[in-house]
């Protein structure tokens, strides 16, 4: 991927902590590759306004006013449920293509097998890149992964859309900073976009899920003494668990760390699906992992962003006390226990006193 980027973020009606994954973490993940975002709703206002974080990056209301700010290329910044384009937005990407931007998209409808869009990026030499195109070649799973030396942590949740990716983005630095080489390997469009490569799994066959992760970790691996393996979906998700069983089984994780939201009880747009406690959670996690590779949840991620800092701290001393686990919020807090965690669990296991299955 090109290293010189600015991209206008398109989130039209749909810029907000929760509306606007894809364009949240390109905010907080690369803010300097973002010159500004379009949603007429909040045009005016900063994404820190918005957001609580991403500084004065600007909310445009048109096109126009986008253009004013020198992008290079306009980045699709919503992932809605079943990743479908908006028609509403056809007009600002080929205005888009028409002044020689590239386009990113992360959605599931790929823009560069649009004719209209094909024909506009052939006329200007606009690239149109769409994240979620899965490559050919793939293979089923074999367990390769179990060849590795690398130490293989994987993020699991309670449910879609509740920091699995962004969790790992925390902790990595910290784990660095404690003296281990860390990759990070993404297994969707929006941790695609932070890192720079990866494969979005939930757009791959059925088949070849579990293989797509494995050859990831094994990318991931190279010169790398642990890799962070993004999750994806819930095990108890009516819509997306098949996804999360092939990551699972395709990283082979030797530990997993449980991401949840204390304040969320149902699956998101599926409220007759309770979740569980979180102990049942754990229990549910590892029992799947526990016939390939035994892989123990190691430590619980809080997303409390909806929370007051005190009921925040609350919640997470309560997860701690229930489970036994580090916890912590690792992007309202210092992710520092997560990531002693993990470094923690590495050392041990490499050491010999860890892993019963290679």
């Amino acid at each position: 991927m090109p290293l010189s980027r600015r991209f206008l973020i398109l989130a039209e009606g749909s810029f907000g902590p929760l509306s606007s994954k894809t364009a949240n973490a390109c905010i907080r993940y690369v803010p300097d590759e973002v010159a500004a975002v379009l949603d007429s709703g909040t045009a005016g206002r900063t994404a820190q306004d918005v957001l609580g974080f991403g500084g004065s990056i600007p909310v445009v209301a048109n096109f126009a006013a986008g253009m004013a700010h020198r992008p290079t290329a306009l980045l699709i910044g919503i992932a809605p449920a079943g990743g479908q384009f908006p028609d509403a937005w056809r007009p600002i990407v080929g205005d888009a293509l028409r002044a020689g931007l590239d386009v990113w998209s992360g959605l599931h409808t790929l823009l560069g097998d649009d004719g209209e869009f094909a024909v506009l990026a052939a006329a200007t030499g606009s690239t149109i890149r769409d994240l979620r195109r899965a490559p050919e070649g793939l293979d089923v799973a074999s367990g390769r992964v179990r060849d590795l030396d690398a130490t293989v942590v994987l993020t699991v949740g309670t449910d879609c859309n509740i920091g699995k990716m962004t969790a790992q983005l925390q902790v990595q630095s910290t784990v660095r900073q404690l003296g281990h080489r860390v990759n990070f390997a993404a297994t969707g469009q929006t941790g695609i976009l932070v890192e720079g490569r990866g494969i979005a799994v939930d757009a791959v066959i059925a088949d070849f899920i579990a293989g797509a992760a494995e050859s990831l970790t094994i990318e991931a691996a190279e010169g790398a003494d642990i890799v962070l393996v993004e999750g994806q979906g819930s095990l108890i998700h009516p819509a997306y668990s098949g996804v999360t069983l092939g990551l699972m089984h395709g990283a082979l994780p030797h530990a997993m760390v449980l991401c949840a939201q204390p304040s969320r009880t149902t699956i998101h747009r599926n409220p007759w699906v309770e979740i569980p406690p979180l102990s049942d959670m754990i229990r549910l996690y590892e029992g799947a992992m526990e016939v390939l590779r035994p892989s123990p949840v190691i430590a619980i991620a809080l997303n409390t962003f909806d929370l007051e800092d005190r009921d925040a701290r609350i919640a997470i001393e309560r997860v701690r006390s229930e489970t036994g686990l580090p916890t912590t919020d690792p992007v309202r807090y210092e992710p520092l226990v997560i990531a002693e965690a993990i470094a923690a669990f590495h050392v041990e296991r490499t050491s010999g006193a860890g892993d019963t299955v290679p």
